[in-house]
């Protein structure tokens, strides 16, 4: 039987359609790496997770997804940039600035979007946090830190002299170390300062201000959140008070923190990536920074290291820490 002309483009469609519904979608990949794995960072890699899931991307549909992290060593950062690179995923993820500058050293092609950098400007990922027409983007973690002043006076009133550990070599911790020494003394106070350029080293740096600072203040700094522990213990021992501008930290003995929700933070990165994957070029979209602050308040720690919170301050608090 001899078929019409329309009904062999009928045929041809209808074949040709099937062929498209059978098509595999084509399989994205993104990798994603971490300095070091500590429970904030480790929360902004399971928003970025949860975002990519939440918009369709999972291992059933071909979705690649690696992780690898640096395990605080800048060297080992540099390794899995190299490794990443060579794999050539859709996009890299670079949590925390270490691992996000040797990622952008490493490519100028693949989009890289980092998060958890306090200040993406000065650490040179990019430019400005307009959008600069590179291949990286991301979101940052900064703080006012004019508002961690009136926590730590709210927290301690009678402070003059803020203590604050932190790794030299980190440049999200040399941007607000610089900033406080501005800042501390238009609000009465002095910085002294400890290094710790090793996790190892953070109780021995903690141990050094006893007796010259009356609080220490820590930031997002990675080596000191890795240890956060060893803080804890000489605080505890020596009554001298902790106030962190990471929320996980209350819950590992700070007194109180004012800071992002980094698992809200990784989210809020994983819809940037999921733009990326559906088409948008990263020097398209513009930096962000999390506009939403939250106040964690641990009333035990406060009692172990020597001071006593108001009922008011307390009951302010987003999360109170039993």
């Amino acid at each position: 039987m001899r078929l019409s002309n329309s009904a062999r483009l009928a045929l041809g469609a209808a074949a040709l359609l099937g062929a498209m519904v059978q098509a595999p979608a084509i399989a994205q990949s993104v990798a994603v790496t971490s300095i070091v794995e500590h429970p904030a960072l480790d929360a902004v890699k399971d928003g970025v997770r949860q975002a990519l899931t939440d918009a369709g991307y999972t291992d059933a549909k071909g979705f690649k997804w690696q992780f690898q992290t640096a395990q605080g060593n800048t060297a080992i950062a540099a390794q899995i940039a190299r490794k990443f690179v060579g794999d050539n995923p859709d996009v890299i993820v670079a949590i925390a600035t270490p691992s996000a500058q040797a990622v952008v050293a490493a490519t100028k092609t693949i989009p890289v979007v980092y998060s958890a950098v306090t200040d993406p400007i000065a650490a040179q990922l990019v430019s400005t946090m307009d959008a600069t027409g590179s291949n990286v983007t991301g979101v940052s973690d900064a703080l006012v830190l004019e508002k961690q002043i009136e926590l730590i006076k709210k927290v301690v009133p009678d402070a003059k002299r803020v203590g604050m550990v932190y790794n030299p070599g980190e440049a999200n911790s040399v941007v607000v170390v610089k900033r406080l020494r501005e800042l501390l003394p238009e609000a009465g106070m002095t910085l002294v300062e400890a290094t710790a350029a090793r996790t190892v080293d953070v109780g021995a740096a903690a141990r050094s201000l006893v007796g010259k600072v009356d609080v220490i203040y820590t930031n997002t700094d990675n080596n000191v959140v890795s240890a956060y522990e060893a803080l804890v213990k000489v605080g505890n021992d020596t009554k001298l008070p902790l106030i962190a501008s990471d929320t996980d930290s209350v819950k590992r003995g700070a007194i109180a923190a004012l800071g992002v929700n980094y698992r809200d933070l990784g989210v809020q990165t994983g819809k940037m990536v999921v733009r990326i994957l559906k088409g948008e070029k990263p020097g398209d979209i513009a930096s962000e920074t999390s506009s939403k602050l939250e106040l964690y308040v641990n009333p035990a720690a406060a009692k172990a290291q020597g001071v006593t919170l108001t009922e008011a301050f307390i009951g302010s608090a987003t999360e109170v820490v039993q």
